[in-house]
């Protein structure tokens, strides 16, 4: 009768708390979400688990709990599996989100921002509202500096660069940060469409963009090269990110790297992606991410979401009123693709556009410009994050 109460005690279920339990349910619903809604399986599958993981008492699978970093001093004291790849793959180390980017790279085709370059600034427009809610994060909901970037960054819709930041500056917010960044990613079809709705006329929406020039063999080997040059010079902490873009665009585009391109946008990825949602979900221990200040991250989140998506949409209608004329106006629609969310936000504009014109406008080409630009301005925008709190140390 002793051994089964001592097997009781020593047991999971000895401790287990109501917020294990609440994180079981948060969990389930996120793996649930993936399954029967699609959203973004490939990361809130691992990143559910990871949450179920985390939150069973006595099985050390938190990620970064720092009780469970082992003593140099003891021979014998071993590294638990998560907070080791925590530790020597994200947050230490800094390995998996650049990897990840590498595999980005291999998969973007950066023709239709070469053959439009004006995009690339609707791209950057819509990072406004990565700084808006960071300001609002700081200022209002009264966030740490570190703290309110990590959370403005997930108006980039850009998971991978969220975790990047998001584990140098605010650990502790990662498993939050990366669940409201994922799942409004998988949102943007639910999202855009009223915000360009609103901001638009629908004169604006049957504006039929002519089709972009040719690109050169030349200048898509050239601008993955320069592109890097140029950008980490002014802003050497994006070197990471766009160092591994653009490096992954490269082995795509060179002609000569067949083997090297279709492993890193494929196995590698894919494994790298398997731990990276698995490691978040770890994150989300439930004394810490039970807090009201989720509940301000998510808020914040969408905040962030919806001003970047506008950021887009009006710095297309101010070009197209201060500059453009005839037929080089821009379909201001296009600008809400430039969040990130590669491919999914171009082929929302595209599907509104098509909805609204009766299938006689078709963005799709004009909108990855500032799609794929979106995923150079969210890595930059992280870099600035970076560079200014270093700054201001």
């Amino acid at each position: 009768m002793e051994i089964l109460e001592d097997l009781i005690v020593s047991s999971g279920f000895a401790s287990l708390a109501w917020q294990n339990l609440a994180m079981f349910v948060i969990g389930g619903v996120l793996i649930t979400l993936a399954v029967k809604k699609n959203f973004e399986p490939l990361l809130l599958v691992p990143i559910g688990f990871g949450a179920i993981l985390a939150n069973i008492p006595g099985a050390e699978m938190v990620a970064n709990d720092k009780e469970l970093i082992p003593d140099p001093a003891d021979a014998n004291d071993k590294w638990p599996l998560f907070a080791f790849i925590y530790n020597y793959a994200v947050s230490k180390a800094e390995l998996l989100p650049p990897i990840i980017f590498m595999g980005v790279g291999a998969l973007t085709d950066f023709r239709p921002l070469l053959g439009r370059p004006i995009t690339f600034m609707l791209g950057a427009a819509a990072q406004l509202g990565i700084f808006l809610a960071a300001l609002g994060a700081f200022y209002v909901f009264g966030f740490k500096l570190t703290e309110a970037a990590s959370i403005g960054i997930i108006g980039g819709a850009d998971g991978p660069t969220t975790i990047f930041l998001t584990a140098k500056l605010a650990p502790d917010l990662l498993g939050a940060v990366a669940v409201a960044a994922y799942s409004y990613m998988a949102l943007v079809p639910v999202i855009q469409p009223p915000i360009i709705k609103l901001l638009t006329t629908q004169r604006e929406r049957e504006i039929d963009m002519p089709q972009a020039r040719p690109v050169s063999k030349t200048a898509v080997l050239v601008f993955p090269v320069a592109t890097c040059i140029v950008t980490v010079l002014f802003i050497p902490a994006s070197g990471p990110l766009i160092g591994m873009l653009m490096f992954g665009n490269l082995i795509r585009e060179s002609g000569v790297t067949q083997r090297l391109s279709s492993t890193a946008s494929g196995p590698l990825i894919n494994i790298v992606t398997i731990f990276l949602g698995l490691i978040v979900g770890a994150t989300m221990e439930g004394e810490k991410f039970l807090k009201g200040e989720t509940m301000a991250i998510l808020a914040l989140g969408m905040v962030a979401f919806c001003f970047s998506t506008a950021g887009g949409i009006v710095f297309a209608k101010l070009l197209n009123l201060l500059f453009l004329r005839g037929d080089n106006k821009i379909n201001p629609c296009i600008g809400a693709a430039g969040v990130s969310a590669v491919p999914m936000a171009a082929r929302v504009v595209q599907n509104f556009v098509s909805k609204h014109t009766d299938g006689r406008v078709n963005p799709l080409m004009a909108a990855m410009g500032p799609n794929v630009a979106g995923v150079i301005g969210s890595a930059v925008s992280a870099g600035v994050f970076l560079s200014l709190i270093e700054a201001l140390k």
